[in-house]
């Protein structure tokens, strides 16, 4: 293993942004309905739980007990679609007419955040975030006099949920999806169903169907050591499908021959890294190499 080091090119990754927002209708734990969401501004999460209980025996502390974790959220927004009011407690007896303080019904939800490092800005991925079981407790809305700065009215929701159970896993309320670590097709087929197609209605797949989605959508890839002679400080970097070599100085692609510059001591260290999310290294593969010129 090579030694650590910190903010090289590529690696300086953030996120922001959020946009794609989708409203899911379910029907019988089916959220087989979805409608865009328009001038969603911010969605906060805000998980819960988790907490500690220490327990003491033989004058230590014996161990921890962990209370359940939940998950919740805040929803922050200039509108949102007409089909949202029976979740915020209104109902519509007449067109055009609400009437509020009504009972308020569980919905799905689905937004879409960007993934930027320092070489690609904001363009190098994104994350889909699907939440489950949410209720929307009342919000206040804040009407004020138009003036001389004027603002748009931004609408906010304080969201619980109730965890929805999976097949080998513990219930979940919030699944996410990293673009730049799965298969394009794999991917493609979730968008498919979060956004719908020409033919088929936009749903929010449940856990387990987005488990089974990419399932196997990885290939599992073992690296090879690229050979190195001393003498020449000449390193040779193998071909192998599904891995990229990169310079760990530089953090350039490195591909044929590298030879180290300088005299003995000189070194250079070879970073392994799957050359997309469609592959995935097997437990055994090393994926960095330190050569020295003798």
């Amino acid at each position: 293993m090579a030694i650590l080091t910190w903010d090289q090119t590529g690696q300086r990754l953030y996120e922001t942004g959020v946009d794609r927002g989708v409203l899911y209708i379910p029907t019988v734990g089916i959220y087989d309905v979805g409608y865009a969401w328009n001038g969603l501004t911010a969605v906060t999460e805000s998980p819960s739980g988790a907490e500690a209980t220490a327990l003491y025996a033989d004058n230590i502390k014996y161990l921890n007990l962990y209370s359940a974790e939940e998950f919740g959220a805040t929803i922050e927004a200039y509108t949102y679609p007409d089909q949202f009011n029976q979740f915020d407690g209104l109902a519509s007896p007449q067109t055009g007419v609400t009437i509020g303080q009504q009972g308020r019904k569980a919905f799905g939800l689905s937004y879409r955040t960007k993934l930027g490092n320092d070489t690609s800005g904001n363009d190098y991925g994104y994350k889909l975030h699907m939440i489950y079981g949410c209720t929307a407790a009342p919000s206040e809305k804040a009407y004020a006099t138009i003036n001389d700065s004027p603002e748009a009215i931004t609408f906010s929701w304080e969201i619980t949920t109730v965890a929805v159970s999976m097949a080998t896993l513990k219930p979940t309320a919030i699944v996410t999806v990293d673009s730049t670590k799965v298969q394009a097709g794999s991917l493609s087929t979730l968008e498919g169903a979060l956004y719908g197609t020409v033919g088929t209605s936009p749903r929010l797949p449940l856990p387990d169907e987005i488990v089974t989605m990419f399932a196997g959508s990885q290939t599992s890839v073992t690296t090879t050591a690229p050979t190195f002679v001393p003498a020449t400080g000449v390193i040779t970097i193998p071909t192998i499908t599904g891995v990229t070599y990169r310079r760990a100085d530089t953090n350039a692609v490195v591909t044929g021959t590298v030879t180290i510059a300088g005299t003995a001591g000189a070194f250079l260290t070879i970073r392994a890294a799957p050359t997309t999310g469609a592959y995935v290294f097997s437990p055994q593969s090393d994926d960095d190499w330190t050569f020295i010129r003798t």
